[in-house]
C-alpha cells in the first residue's frame, strides 16, 4: 500500500504541488489525471524519491521512504518516465537488464536470476523476439514497451507510470494497460486519455493546479461536472454497454 500525506512542493515562489494526500491499496491501479501543467509528473517524481517535497510524507507498506536507502527504494518501486533516450549502442536485452541494477551484488556480474527476470519481462510485454535488436532501431511504441519490461525486471512492489501510452497506437495502448492490470502490482499511472482511465483504473486522483480536485472510485469521480470544472469540456458520461464502466462522449467546442 502507498500512502501520500500532505505533499507540497514549490520551485522558487511557484507552488507546483499543494497538500496532496491519497492512498493506493495494494494490487490496485490508480489513475492520476489532470490537465497539462497540473503537477502529475512532478508528483510521480516526488513519490519515486527523485524530487524532495517541502513537506509531507510518503509511506510504502507503512515505511517512510525518506528513511530508506536509495538502493532499497529502487528494489521496491520502478518509474516509467515519459522519455528515455541514450546514445549508447544498447540492445533491448541490455536496456531491460538495467532494471536488475538494484539487485546486483556487483555492477559487472549478472546472475542467472537476473537473466531469467529479463527474459520473463520481455515475454510479458511480447518482445521476446526483440532481445537482440538495438535501441536505435525501435519505434517509439516499441521503446515504451521495452521500458515497461525494464521496470518489470526490477520486480517492484510499486509501479509508477508517466503517460505510458504515449507513442502507442490504440491496440498497444489497450494491450499495455491490460497487461499492467494483469501484473497485479500496485500501480499509479498518469494518463491523459480519460476513457482509458475509465476502462482500466480502480480509483482516480484528479489534480488541478497542483491540488487534489477529486479522488475516489472511477465511477464516482468521472462526472460531467468534474470534466467541465477541471478540464473545461462538456461531455456525457454513461455506462459502457459491454463493461459497465464509465464511457465519455465529448461535445464539440462551441467556438
Amino acid at each position: 500500500m502507498l500512502k501520500v500525506t500532505d505533499i507540497s512542493y514549490a520551485v522558487q515562489t511557484a507552488r507546483i504541488i499543494e497538500e496532496v494526500s491519497f492512498s493506493v491499496p495494494a494490487g490496485t491501479l490508480v489513475g492520476l489525471l489532470g490537465p497539462n501543467g497540473s503537477g502529475k509528473t512532478t508528483l510521480l517524481r516526488i513519490i519515486a524519491g527523485l524530487s524532495t517535497p517541502d513537506r509531507g510524507r510518503r509511506l510504502l507498506a507503512g515505511e517512510d521512504l525518506t528513511t530508506l536507502p536509495r538502493r532499497v527504494i529502487a528494489r521496491r518501486m520502478a518509474l516509467l518516465a515519459q522519455h528515455a533516450e541514450t546514445d549508447l549502442e544498447l540492445t533491448v536485452r541490455d536496456v531491460v537488464l538495467l532494471g536488475r541494477t538494484p539487485h546486483r551484488r556487483s555492477r559487472w556480474s549478472d546472475s542467472a536470476a537476473d537473466h531469467a527476470a529479463v527474459t520473463d519481462a520481455l515475454t510479458r510485454v511480447d518482445l521476446a523476439d526483440f532481445a537482440h535488436r538495438t535501441w536505435r532501431t525501435l519505434s517509439g511504441g516499441e521503446r515504451q514497451r521495452v521500458q515497461l519490461a525494464r521496470a518489470l525486471a526490477q520486480e517492484p512492489h510499486l509501479l509508477l507510470l508517466d503517460e505510458p501510452t504515449n507513442h502507442l497506437d490504440i491496440n498497444h495502448q489497450l494491450q499495455l494497460l491490460h497487461l499492467v492490470r494483469q501484473f497485479g502490482i500496485t500501480t499509479v499511472a498518469a494518463l491523459h486519455d480519460l476513457n482509458l482511465a475509465a476502462m482500466f483504473c480502480d480509483t482516480l486522483v484528479v489534480l488541478r493546479h497542483g491540488a487534489v480536485a477529486a479522488t475516489g472510485p472511477t465511477t464516482d469521480v468521472l462526472t460531467p461536472a468534474l470534466l467541465h470544472d477541471v478540464f473545461g469540456v462538456r461531455a456525457e458520461v454513461a455506462a459502457h454497454p459491454a463493461t459497465g464502466r464509465p464511457s465519455i462522449t465529448y461535445h464539440p467546442p462551441t467556438s
